[in-house]
Parts: C-alpha cells; sequence; structure tokens
C-alpha cells in the first residue's frame, strides 16, 4: 500500500520545527556568551570562589538553567553561572558570594553549596546545626562560620540566639549571665536583639565600633543585602543599599529596643569553668552559660611588616576618600577593597594615588572593580605599581621596589587593604576544632 502525506502533519509539524529552531539558536547563544564570560575569567584569574558556592553534579543538571535565573548577582552585571553543553557551570566564580539561591532553585538537587576548592584551602570551626561548636554552650555565627552575606549573618544569629533559649537558659541569678555575645557585627546585633526577645541576661561585648565590617565600608559603598527577619524589629525589605542608609535603619533599631553595647571591650580568653565560661575582656570579666562569637574572619589586618609602619599616616581600611584630598596616596592590595579604595580616592580633587601590588595581576578582584580601575589609570589620576613592595615608610615619602627597581614616591598616607589573620589562634585557645574545606560542605 504506497504511503500518503498528511497535510495535517505539516500544519503540526512546521511550527514545531520552527520552534526547535529558535530553541537550538537561543541554547547556542547562551552556550558562547557562558564560554566567552568564562574565559574572561580564567584570563583575568578570577577562577577562585572567596567562599560558599555551587558544586554542581553534571549527571543530575538538567541544564535548564533555574540556577542561573536564581543568582542574585545576575542583576548586578557579575554571571557567576551559565550554560555550557547544555550543563550548568560556574563560568565568574569569584563574584560568587554564597546566595545559596541557585541550590533552592534546581529542580533535580544538583547543587551542593561547598567551601573551598580542589587547589585552596578554607579554614573554618566545626559548626553544628544549631551553631553550636564541638564546645557544649560555645556557638558560631556569621562570617565567622563562613557566611559572609548580611542576611546569612543576621538570619544565624537570631537562630543562634534560640537555640542559646533551648539549652535552659533564662532567670539566672547572681553575676552569672545567660550568653556572652562577642562581636556587633550584623550576626551579634541579631543576636542581641534575640536575646531581649527571649528575655536573656546577657551581655555584647565591641572591640571596635557597632556595624562590624558593614560600619568600615567606604562612604557610598553599595550593600548587596536581601530580605532578613531581624527580632523585635520585623523583616527588613532592603536588596541594595547604601551602607549609610543600612546603618541608620540599624542604629534606629538600637535606639528603639534600648539595646546597649559595650564597646572598646577586646575579648582576651573565653575558658571553660564549671557548667559555663568565663569571658575576659580587656576590660572586664564575665561568668556565663554559654558564648556566642561573632566576631567575623578578617581578625587582625594583615600588615606589611616594614620600617615605618607604625606611623598613624598608615592605616588598613578606608572609610572616607574626601579625607585624602589633595594628598599623595599608596594604596597596597590586589583585592576588591584594594582596588575601591584606590579608584575612589582618585577621583578627588588633587590626589596623586599610587596602587601597589606584588603579583603581576589584579587576579582576586571583581570585573567592575578592575575596570573602574583601568578607567582611572587611563584619566591620568591613578598610577598601577603591579610586582611591586613597599620597602619602607618614611614620615614624608615612601620606598617601594617596582620590578626590581627601587623607587622613592613623595608620600602623606598608605591603606593597606591585605585582609586579615584569621583568629584561628584565639578559636584554638578556645577549645574550637577547626578544619581546612577543600571543596566540600
Amino acid at each position: 500500500m504506497p504511503l500518503t502525506f498528511d497535510p495535517i502533519l505539516a500544519f503540526y509539524a512546521v511550527p514545531l520545527l520552527v520552534v526547535w529552531t529558535v530553541y537550538l539558536g537561543m541554547r547556542k547563544k547562551v552556550d558562547v556568551r557562558s564560554r566567552s564570560t568564562q574565559a574572561e575569567a580564567k584570563e583575568a584569574g578570577l577562577t577562585e570562589p572567596a567562599s560558599l558556592h555551587p558544586l554542581i553534579d553534571p549527571v543530575l543538571c538538567l541544564g535548564c538553567g533555574a540556577c542561573v535565573r536564581a543568582c542574585p548577582e545576575v542583576a548586578s552585571g557579575h554571571p557567576v553561572l551559565g550554560i555550557i553543553d547544555d550543563r550548568a557551570e560556574l563560568i565568574e566564580p569569584a563574584s560568587c558570594i554564597g546566595h545559596g539561591a541557585c541550590k533552592t532553585a534546581c529542580p533535580t538537587d544538583a547543587i551542593t553549596l561547598v567551601f573551598g576548592t580542589e587547589t585552596r584551602g578554607v579554614e573554618l570551626p566545626i559548626v553544628k546545626p544549631d551553631f553550636q561548636t564541638n564546645v557544649p554552650g560555645l556557638f558560631i555565627a556569621g562570617e565567622l562560620g563562613g557566611m559572609g552575606l548580611i542576611r546569612n549573618a543576621i538570619e544565624q544569629g537570631r537562630q543562634a540566639m534560640e537555640s542559646v533559649k533551648a539549652l535552659g537558659a533564662g532567670g539566672q541569678t547572681g553575676d552569672m549571665l545567660d550568653v556572652v555575645i562577642i562581636g556587633a557585627g550584623p550576626a551579634g546585633f541579631s543576636a542581641s536583639l534575640g536575646a531581649l526577645g527571649h528575655k536573656l541576661k546577657f551581655v555584647t561585648l565591641e572591640q571596635d565600633s557597632f556595624g562590624g565590617t558593614v560600619g568600615h565600608f567606604p562612604r557610598g559603598k553599595l550593600v548587596m543585602t536581601a530580605p532578613a527577619m531581624l527580632p523585635l524589629i520585623g523583616r527588613m525589605q532592603f536588596r541594595e543599599v547604601s551602607k549609610e542608609t543600612l546603618m541608620a535603619f540599624w542604629h534606629d533599631a538600637l535606639k528603639k529596643t534600648g539595646l546597649k553595647i559595650r564597646y572598646g571591650e577586646r575579648v582576651e580568653s573565653v575558658t571553660r569553668q564549671g557548667a559555663g565560661f568565663i569571658v575576659k575582656s580587656s576590660a572586664d570579666s564575665y561568668q556565663a552559660r554559654s558564648v556566642l562569637l561573632a566576631i567575623g574572619r578578617r581578625g587582625t589586618p594583615r600588615k606589611l611588616e616594614v620600617p615605618g609602619e607604625e606611623q598613624s599616616k598608615v592605616v588598613y581600611r578606608l572609610i572616607d576618600p574626601e579625607q585624602y584630598r589633595g594628598q599623595h596616596v599608596v594604596v597596597v592590595g590586589g583585592g576588591d577593597s584594594a582596588l575601591e579604595a584606590a579608584a575612589s580616592i582618585a577621583e578627588e580633587a588633587g590626589t596623586t594615588v599610587t596602587l601597589s601590588y606584588r603579583s603581576e595581576a589584579f587576579g582576586r578582584a571583581k570585573q567592575k572593580n578592575r575596570v573602574r580601575v583601568d578607567a582611572a589609570v587611563k584619566a591620568g589620576s591613578l598610577t598601577v605599581m603591579l610586582k611591586s613592595k613597599i620597602k619602607a615608610i618614611g614620615e614624608k615619602d615612601i620606598q617601594i621596589e617596582h620590578d626590581g627597581k627601587k623607587l622613592t614616591l613623595k608620600n602623606d598616607a598608605v591603606i593597606v587593604c591585605a585582609g586579615g589573620i584569621l583568629p584561628t589562634a584565639f578559636l584554638k585557645s578556645c577549645g574550637i576544632e577547626v578544619e581546612t574545606k577543600y571543596g566540600t560542605a
């Protein structure tokens, strides 16, 4: 029996073929774009995620792109994830800051959130799901545990206080406290409000100033955050907000709740005593049933260890670029904080800014900051010295070795943005176990 062609098949087949062709074309464009971004990231050395990031199982991944669309960084111009060969991949790892939205969005559970990589380990304290360490009654929340996002830190601080309350704390008599909260950054602030809400007997100690790392951000810096629940205050609806706006909101919360924080108290030791702890600070000593560490990961700023570094003109973070107007400034470092500082100061009238970095490329900085620095260099407001090291800091000048040559530059201020020394020794002195993560959860 001869085969006959049914016109109805053509009626349906042609549109399907058109749709399929368009779909394949779009997938091809996505693939090309993702490969291009990945190549640029590799060329720039932006291959190492800073902290928590997704590990994608190619067997389980459908290539549906749900994780790509869910990533909040895409809206900020940072395509962290992309689709290559019909599978999701990290294409700009250094821009990942651990939102975790990709894992939630994945329909096949192909994503695991991990710390570190096969080549770069990340030291982290061992923390249980209730934020308790291996030392019973000693808790950790926020950046110190690897969660750098403001939203995550706030949430962890709140949950940690719920865990403290669950230990049976409350109604302590005499000098015994329910908990000593160390740190007044996002995690410590949230935990303190939680302690107020639970009517716990507590103190909050802060060696520096309110707000932690956020309070030390440069003026006008945008702080990427997300809605979070702040105890006693309610839901914070911010998504992208300036440092000043966020700090004003937090200060208003301090005023409304009457929360008291003991500033200028550096904690020197936390030791176990009986069923509780003795916390010794630079100003006092406290007895408590439990302790929450919310101190961040920067620890002590990493210094250059060169002659003249003890001078007051040498600082380890930028607060206000305007204070350097008309001065000769050297910024040291190759990460985002260094590039942001150098570019910000270069925008001030009459400044002479030099950015010094020991390596031959800015391998740890985000693309937007690299572009900003390049623009400042082209405008003549910034000089970049790669493969350079500060040798000595004088009262009015600075000795620098650049590409094998020794130079003397006029100098009024030095800003060292070389990161910090992790408080590993302090953690171990408290009895807390620390492990190095190499691409594991």
